[in-house]
């Protein structure tokens, strides 16, 4: 698993979104949606705090993280987070590893 988050997408992060000290920014899978590589699941966003994670990165103050448990969804992959202009919210964007 690996993650990148664009500069504009880190904007607005932290334009939108509130943390409390030793949270962060928490991606899963979720059911219902579709992505590059998943039929039938989408990317789910909360803020939360880091029990078992998977990974973690943090950028500009700003940790992102998954949980292991959703080890299912990211195996193998690279998420790239963007910002949507025309919807004003992150949109994903996946590749599989080499």
């Amino acid at each position: 698993m690996k993650i990148v988050i664009t500069d504009t997408a880190l904007s607005w992060f932290k334009k939108e979104v509130e943390l409390q000290p030793e949270t962060g920014i928490r991606f899963f899978g979720k059911i219902y949606g579709n992505t590059q590589v998943h039929e039938g699941f989408s990317v789910g966003m909360s803020v939360d705090r880091p029990e078992n994670p998977l990974f973690e990165e943090t950028v500009d103050g700003i940790l992102f993280f998954a949980e292991e448990s959703d080890d299912w969804f990211f195996k193998g992959l690279e998420m790239t987070v963007d910002y949507d202009e025309k919807l004003n919210e992150p949109k994903y964007l996946f590749t599989e590893l080499s």
